[in-house]
């Protein structure tokens, strides 16, 4: 790992985002580029010239101050830190600042604080993991420490969660991390027998090429099974694949609970299919 790709609104929230990137670089000798979009409104772009001038450069210059209060944060020293400052007012583009760089990981904070699918679905988080073509870690709250030692994959054996786990299993390498897969089994009119979902465990496993860690866990809901079973887990990180523009959706469907919405301070790493 190289380079960490780490976008901020300035919010508390992309400084947790931040402050847990400034432990990944330290623990693997990464730098750290830090990305604000201005985002300016076509409004301001309407203005004449002049006006539009004055009034990008009063943000720019905004921003320019922000970012520099970043850059001296105490958790980055020691860390090698760039930063970038453009008008982009879509969150989609970050892939492209992402590709440019040639960034390993992209860590982001999210607002969300109602349940697994406000923390995506929706938001600008959403955005950057539907269409981000490197591994996003999703960060929620502040995290003191930052150490991770148990992983867990939730996924439904689909052939393409070969690459995802592929991906998951470099990563817990390099924190010498135990990595395990659950498949979640929905009960009700979408329960599939054992025997069924075995088979697909074994194809997984042959077309992986090696024998691993696969958990069966049946639960009412696929959202509320996998935080249920990384709470009991004691997971640290939670793999999720995605499916590029179809989003978590089309993994993920539907809502949690009030009570279960803590679960999702759980740190998240979404990887492309």
């Amino acid at each position: 790992m190289k380079k960490i790709l780490v976008p901020v609104d300035f919010s508390e929230h992309s400084e947790y985002a931040l402050e847990v990137a400034s432990k990944i670089a330290k623990q693997h000798g990464a730098g750290i580029i830090l990305f604000h979009m201005l985002g300016l409104s076509d409004s301001v772009l309407a203005n004449s010239e002049i006006a539009e001038e004055a009034e990008a450069k009063y943000y720019l210059k905004l921003a320019k101050e922000k970012i520099k209060e970043y850059t001296e944060k105490e958790y980055l020293k020691n860390v090698s830190v760039e930063t970038i400052i453009q008008n982009y007012k879509d969150f989609e583009e970050v892939n492209a600042v992402a590709q440019e760089q040639h960034c390993d990981l992209v860590v982001m904070g999210s607002h969300g604080t109602s349940g697994f699918s406000e923390l995506f679905v929706g938001s600008n988080t959403e955005k950057v993991v539907r269409t981000s073509d490197i591994p996003v870690i999703v960060i929620k709250d502040q995290h003191e420490d930052f150490t991770i030692k148990k992983i867990v994959m939730a996924s439904d054996f689909a052939k393409e969660n070969i690459s995802v786990y592929k991906k998951a299993d470099a990563f817990a390498k390099l924190y010498k991390a135990s990595l395990e897969v659950v498949y979640i089994n929905t009960t009700g009119a979408n329960f599939i027998g054992y025997d069924i979902v075995e088979k697909r465990m074994e194809a997984f496993k042959k077309e992986l090429g090696k024998d691993i860690q696969i958990n069966f866990y049946s639960h009412p809901s696929l959202e509320r099974g996998i935080f249920k079973y990384c709470n009991e887990k004691d997971a640290d990180l939670l793999v999720i694949p995605t499916h590029g523009r179809k989003g978590l959706a089309h993994f993920v469907v539907g809502s949690l609970a009030e009570n279960v919405s803590n679960h999702a301070e759980l740190p998240v790493m979404t990887i492309k299919l």
